[in-house]
């Protein structure tokens, strides 16, 4: 057994060696939580609907306050335990499962469709309300991150991602762990852990935030142009084109920068789809 981190002792490191994932880590306190919830949920009062496809992704680049947590001295200090102290974030992602939600996440490995050529990304999953198993928190499947595995593409109507994905292995026999996560707390998870998610069934919002953390060496070998945050150190590659942080909620300047890039995530994460970028997303 190594030394303890900065916030994740030796174990929970050896842990997401081994295994592939850690949680819970406590990253926000229940007031953060609350507070970005109240955020996120004041700005879809003002659209009149939940947030859609158009800002589900890469939303730090559009809000002051998604780009505080992705920021957050805490949960980088739990990353840097993991992949060292130069770090980009490469993408945000909004879960949210109404109450008593026929939504779930299929089966998948996140770096599947990424086209990001590093074995040492993480995903860290943000939890502003509670995630418990009867409000479909995700699972995963251990040591599954030293495997690549097959996915089909359904493109099922209630499965929450892109093409639909699920792995083609019995997951039942890989005795999948759930992750239940209180408000303000994360799961850690590598980029090939298998993971997915089941229904909401209770009467709350299940909302999550997922994050993208990757070394600064990291390339994107499936599009000529994408965008990243450096959150800590320093980037000497200068592989991904920087977005800055917003400097107030939907600044026009944000705006269009997140234009360009949600649409290039669009772009690269549909290559080889049995269909067009426009179907689903």
């Amino acid at each position: 057994m190594g030394d303890d981190g900065k916030v994740l002792t030796a174990e929970q490191i050896d842990q997401f060696r081994e295994l592939g994932f850690v949680f819970p880590v406590e990253v926000l306190t229940i007031d953060e939580a609350a507070e970005a919830r109240a955020r996120l949920e004041a700005h879809e009062a003002s659209l009149g609907h939940a947030i859609g496809p158009d800002q589900r992704t890469k939303s730090h680049y559009l809000f002051t306050w998604v780009d505080a947590i992705i920021r957050n001295e805490r949960l980088l200090d739990a990353v840097e335990d993991l992949i060292g102290p130069d770090i980009l974030c490469w993408g945000t992602i909004w879960w949210i499962k109404e109450a008593h939600s026929p939504s779930y996440v299929g089966w998948h490995q996140d770096l599947q469709y990424w086209g990001l050529d590093t074995d040492d990304l993480v995903t860290v999953w943000v939890a502003l309300a509670p995630a418990s198993e009867a409000a479909g928190c995700m699972s995963v499947l251990p040591g599954s991150h030293r495997e690549r595995l097959e996915h089909l593409e359904t493109y099922h109507e209630d499965n929450m991602l892109t093409r639909g994905q699920e792995l083609t292995i019995d997951i039942g026999s890989r005795s999948p762990v759930a992750m239940p996560l209180t408000a303000g707390q994360a799961s850690i998870h590598h980029g090939r852990s298998a993971h997915g998610s089941g229904p909401n069934t209770t009467d709350d919002r299940r909302i999550g935030l997922s994050i993208q953390y990757m070394p600064t060496n990291t390339r994107q070998t499936l599009a000529e142009w994408d965008t990243a945050a450096l959150v800590r150190g320093v980037d000497d590659y200068h592989h991904f084109e920087h977005g800055a942080p917003p400097v107030s909620d939907l600044h026009p300047d944000a705006v269009a920068f997140h234009a360009r890039a949600a649409q290039a995530l669009r772009e690269l994460i549909y290559v080889g789809a049995e269909r067009d970028v426009e179907s689903t997303l």
